[in-house]
């Protein structure tokens, strides 16, 4: 198999080069194409496979480089995260949206020339929902974004639909939800803190909490995330209709359950190191954003989640 990674180098992108690498995978990859603005870190064990491109998803040449190879799936990791697509509006169309449909254009162009179809697998995200929300919802719950960088996900999802239903590709499009415990630094994603109030205090740093503690949300730890793309790229897709979007399984958890698991892995000294300080712009983004899911379909297709939210705590702690 011939597996190109688009935004290989960014977090998720990482994980997944590492689970590839710890698995049987690696023995059927006769080709690993990595893509992203930076250089990708890749383990060793893939390296003599790998070719690297750097440059973006918006760019043509580096988009060219990827597909002279003709990937047999590629996975599309690459965007603007939440809050920088809310705040800068015509950069997030720009990277979120036309270069995922240039992408799938010059696939289409392929595939009318050479036949060309490639399984295509695209990180989505549960902001394509908007409220009011029911308290689980459930695979047949309407799309109905309110922030832009959910509107260019729900988007996006509909290009892998159509783009599939014409038979240009084999696509599928991975809901994601809120990734948590995000190592490193912050980033500009509204959900950042949700990572922020966890990572800081183990660390023995402060962390600010924009949000009242009662709001819900649902989170998928790295390894988790990762593990629903190494799952996907081996997936019987016949069995799915022409829905070609999933809801992935997760931990459904209030920010006070959040810092109670915190407290239970940590203690109270690191739960002391939260302060809050309501950002009403973040607590605007995140409570437009659904708390629980059912994931049926994910389920009954063999994607798991984490077991509980001081699960992915300990993961955290355990790889940092």
């Amino acid at each position: 198999m011939k597996l190109a990674i688009l935004g290989s180098a960014g977090m998720i992108g990482q994980e997944l080069l590492d689970q590839l690498s710890q698995t049987s995978a690696p023995l059927s990859i006769e080709k690993l194409i990595t893509c992203d603005r930076a250089p990708t870190p890749v383990p060793a064990v893939l390296k003599a496979c790998t070719i690297e491109v750097v440059g973006t998803v918006s760019d043509p040449d580096a988009i060219n480089a990827v597909l002279q190879h003709r990937p047999d799936c590629i996975i599309h990791l690459a965007s603007i995260v939440s809050g920088e697509a809310e705040t800068d509006f015509e950069k997030g169309y720009t990277v979120n949206f036309d270069a995922t449909y240039a992408l799938l254009e010059t696939i289409r162009g392929l595939n009318s020339r050479e036949g060309y179809h490639p399984r295509f697998i695209f990180a989505s995200s549960i902001a394509v929902f908007g409220p009011p929300f029911p308290a689980i919802l459930d695979d047949d719950f309407h799309l109905a974004p309110r922030t832009s960088y959910g509107t260019q996900k729900a988007m996006q999802e509909l290009l892998v639909n159509d783009y599939t239903r014409r038979g240009f590709i084999d696509g599928l499009s991975l809901r994601l939800p809120t990734i948590c415990v995000r190592p490193g630094k912050a980033n500009l994603a509204a959900s950042s803190f949700f990572s922020n109030i966890i990572r800081e205090p183990l660390a023995g740093k402060e962390a600010i909490l924009p949000v009242d503690e009662s709001l819900r949300h649902w989170f998928a730890s790295p390894q988790t995330a990762a593990g629903f793309f190494v799952h996907a790229i081996g997936l019987d897709l016949s069995q799915i209709d022409h829905r070609r979007a999933l809801s992935m399984p997760g931990v459904s958890a209030t920010v006070g359950e959040q810092i109670a698991a915190l407290e239970q892995v940590a203690g109270a000294r690191a739960v002391g190191l939260i302060r809050k300080q309501i950002d009403p712009v973040i607590e605007g983004i995140v409570t437009g954003w659904a708390p629980n899911f059912t994931a049926a379909r994910a389920l009954a297709l063999g994607f798991t989640a984490d077991r509980d939210f001081v699960v992915i705590v300990q993961q955290h702690l355990s790889r940092n």
